[in-house]
């Protein structure tokens, strides 16, 4: 998934916009106190968000808002799909990850798919964040953004919600599975 043409069609805007404002509206426990109104007034003006917010709802993140930031005015998206989004599963952490492979390499890695994307993967106080407006990956599990010692030393880090907590876990970074991918944010 290579980031071409980050251009959506009227049509698919349109389209995109609908589903988003649906998604706020069912789940405003999300996002107290935030209009849809003003939301989508900076979606319009920001076209090439909107494109990754485009990218992470057609790869099953059924991204939402999650915040709003009062200094920079930008509202925050996270991915809320209930289990990690299913276009973005069984790869490893990063490029060179999947490049030490010698055998069974996935067809992608976590951080490449992302900035594709436009988006960030969680950072592990994001992913925490997250699960306390919900609970969130209770059968699959999702990489986060690895701090640079782990990563040095051939690991990685991905986080799940198991027995009522948010357990944070390790694995090397060229692992992965069916039931793991990678969560995102972006602001817009």
């Amino acid at each position: 998934m290579t980031k071409k043409n980050n251009e959506l069609s009227l049509e698919q805007r349109e389209e995109l916009l609908r589903i988003l404002e649906a998604r706020f509206e069912k789940n405003m426990n999300r996002h107290k106190g935030l209009e849809w109104a003003k939301v989508q007034a900076k979606l319009e003006a920001n076209t090439e968000k909107l494109w990754s917010l485009n990218e992470m709802e057609a790869t099953g993140g059924e991204p939402d808002v999650i915040g709003h930031d009062k200094k920079t005015g930008e509202y925050i998206f996270y991915d809320c799909s209930a289990e990690s989004p299913k276009g973005r599963r069984s790869v490893c952490y990063d490029r060179e990850a999947l490049e030490s492979r010698k055998k069974h390499k996935p067809e992608n890695n976590a951080i490449d798919m992302a900035a594709a994307m436009g988006i960030e993967l969680l950072t592990e106080e994001q992913y925490r964040e997250l699960q306390k407006l919900e609970k969130f990956d209770m059968k699959t599990s999702s990489w986060v953004q690895t701090p640079v010692n782990i990563r040095k030393l051939g690991g990685a880090i991905f986080c799940d919600c198991r027995y009522d907590t948010v357990f944070v876990y390790h694995n090397g970074a060229d692992s992965y599975y069916a039931a793991r991918g990678f969560r995102g944010s972006v602001k817009v």
